[in-house]
């Protein structure tokens, strides 16, 4: 263990509306696909989640807040109470191993499919999804999503905070609001996908609204220090087109900066870039940056360097994705210096099953003295 790596200020704790975390290394959320058909978790994931209980904060993959909100096949959903029991379980199993977790609500929107929830997906207007979508007859062409009407999103803002409600209800400690990665809150906030004329589209202020009124929502169920907000600005993944971005945001964060939520959630964050700058001086409140690392391997230092330039540019926390999924110990590996797994299989990210998902090995432990 090298001096920096020891004094690293990602080791220190860090305050989190309620919570005193031991770190500011947080576990982003990652779609993982082990959950039953119907969307409740299973003991598999109370095991692969209480394994990465060290990190100083657990956000878990995206759930869904009502059954048209599904994406794909075997995604955790947080609507029904089988639901609640099942991710009671797993928050008990991270508790018990001293963890803490947040639960990422995420409506997919246009990104669904019948084959996956039994019903037409929806959106801010009938724009599909480029491309296939995965269902468990395998990839098949998306659908053109019905636009939703004003009674339809209203209803919505109703679920995520009723999902909120019921997180809290499973032992979650707060929720993420998911609007990031082309889903649909993201596709409120971009312009290809949005183009409505009413109050909910047009410029960006117009555009920023439905997401506005769902945080609200969330934050007015179950206390805005329990409440994050992700964003991706100008991310294009799921084809999505900003092509405002900064207005975009600076409308968004204007909204929803006075609220007291508990951290901002920032996709790709580059501190080189003019945009991290402007919207770290707009946000008052916790910071997650979600640094750029490479896709087809995990740096040699498992993204403490990454983290730390973060840190350095103004997050207070950081939250790694990967790093997490192949590494359960990835802390007192970065702690050490000890060199990270490597992903092995990009394929056993999204399978069910045991194999790439809590089989990864820790470290040896150290031998018991004399």
């Amino acid at each position: 263990m090298t001096n920096s790596t020891a004094a690293s200020p990602l080791f220190e704790p860090a305050e989190l509306g309620p919570l005193t975390l031991p770190n500011r290394l947080v576990m982003a959320p990652m779609t993982r696909n082990r959950a039953a058909a119907d969307g409740v978790p299973v003991p598999l994931m109370a095991t692969y989640y209480a394994q990465r209980a060290s990190a100083g904060l657990i956000v878990a993959e995206a759930t869904t807040p009502n059954a048209v909100g599904q994406t794909y096949p075997h995604i955790p959903a947080i609507h029904a109470p089988r639901h609640i029991a099942g991710w009671r379980a797993v928050t008990e199993a991270v508790r018990a191993a001293g963890g803490r977790m947040f639960l990422q609500l995420q409506h997919g929107g246009r990104v669904g499919h019948p084959a996956n929830s039994g019903l037409a997906p929806v959106a801010p207007s009938p724009v599909p999804l480029p491309g296939t979508i995965f269902t468990p007859g395998g990839h098949r062409p998306t659908v053109v999503p019905r636009e939703m009407s004003t009674a339809e999103i209203r209803a919505t803002v109703a679920d995520f905070a009723a999902a909120a409600r019921n997180a809290r209800a499973a032992g979650f400690e707060g929720v993420e609001v998911h609007a990031a990665n082309g889903y649909l809150l993201h596709q409120f906030l971009a312009g290809n996908t949005n183009r409505r004329t009413d109050a909910y589209g047009g410029d960006a202020r117009s555009r920023v609204r439905f997401v506005t009124e769902v945080t609200r929502a969330v934050a007015e169920a179950v206390g805005a220090e329990r409440v994050g907000l992700r964003i991706s600005p100008g991310l294009t993944v799921n084809g999505i087109e900003e092509d405002d971005t900064p207005a975009l945001y600076r409308a968004l964060l204007a909204e929803l900066s006075g609220l007291g939520l508990a951290y901002l959630h920032l996709v790709y964050a580059d501190p080189g870039q003019p945009l991290f700058r402007e919207l770290r001086a707009a946000w008052p409140g916790t910071l997650i940056g979600n640094p750029v690392l490479p896709r087809d391997h995990i740096p040699a230092d498992g993204g403490l360097s990454a983290g730390a330039a973060l840190l350095a540019a103004g997050a207070d926390l950081v939250a790694l994705g990967r790093p997490f999924l192949a590494n359960p110990d990835l802390v007192e590996r970065l702690r050490t210096g000890a060199p990270p797994n490597q992903v092995r299989d990009a394929y056993l990210m999204y399978v069910g099953g045991p194999e790439g998902y809590t089989d990864y090995p820790t470290l040896a432990p150290a031998p018991a003295a004399p």
